[in-house]
């Protein structure tokens, strides 16, 4: 393997791993909406 192939394969990894955690935490760090907590709530009743 040639040291060209050996940057590229390290680079390419390194941004999907920089990617992945960084919508991990996106998604884990958003906040819960606030939801009714039955339907009867949402009746126009």
């Amino acid at each position: 393997m040639t040291t060209s192939a050996l940057i590229m394969i390290i680079l390419t990894q390194g941004t999907v791993i920089a990617a992945t955690i960084y919508f991990f935490r996106k998604v884990l760090k958003t906040p819960d909406k606030s939801e009714p907590d039955s339907y009867s709530d949402n009746d126009p009743v």
